[in-house]
């Protein structure tokens, strides 16, 4: 693809003309002129200088300014956007950038192995119960008591020998009837994993 300075070279070269016969016709240095034709526009200071020289430049070999700026504007563009991404790609590779980036990739491995360090203890882990009510554990005029307690929604609970269903939020109710003097209840649960708990409670019913 033909640049701006491409076009201005070969035709300068079609009429057989120098950087210094430029010169002498449109009063701009050769430096200046050799950059036009390299496309260095770092080389100026300003883009409106730019399109000064090419218009004499282009208007000394007889060429169409219009097209000539048409193609300038084009490469300046590329070269903006080019710049403009190499800046954008410095900041973000940038030492203090990328010790930033690091830290919080760290942080992110350490939270998942964390989580799934927890899940699966979680998972290989016996079911666990907590008992709501009664929170006393003796009685005088009590022949039976409500027993209300929670576990995993999953997991079986079994009381002497009987299936005891739980709730969707793993909450279960079982009538325990209490013989004067001490009284052990045995709930054994069984975890979705098969991990198994046996759980003993001691209740007291005081005679009269």
């Amino acid at each position: 693809m033909l640049s701006v300075g491409d076009i201005l070279q070969k035709e300068r070269s079609i009429q057989g003309l120098t950087l210094l016969d430029i010169e002498k016709k449109t009063k701009i240095r050769v430096k200046f002129l050799q950059a036009i034709e390299k496309n260095n526009w770092g080389y100026f200071s300003s883009k409106v200088y730019i399109i000064g020289i090419l218009k004499n430049y282009s208007r000394l070999l007889g060429l169409d300014e219009k097209k000539v700026l048409a193609f300038f504007r084009r490469d300046y563009e590329k070269k903006d956007e080019l710049r403009f991404k190499q800046k954008i790609s410095q900041r973000y590779l940038a030492p203090e950038t990328r010790q930033i980036l690091r830290r919080g990739f760290m942080v992110l491995i350490l939270f998942f192995v964390l989580y799934f360090g927890y899940q699966l203890k979680q998972y290989f882990s016996p079911p666990k119960l907590v008992i709501l009510s009664p929170k006393k554990t003796t009685f005088f005029r009590e022949d039976r008591i409500k027993i209300s307690a929670k576990t995993e929604k999953d997991a079986t609970v079994v009381i002497s020998g009987e299936r005891i269903y739980q709730n969707t939020e793993g909450v279960f109710e079982y009538t325990f009837p209490l013989n004067i003097g001490k009284n052990i209840l045995i709930i054994d649960l069984t975890g979705a994993n098969g991990r198994k708990t046996k759980i003993e409670n001691i209740f007291i019913r005081e005679s009269k």
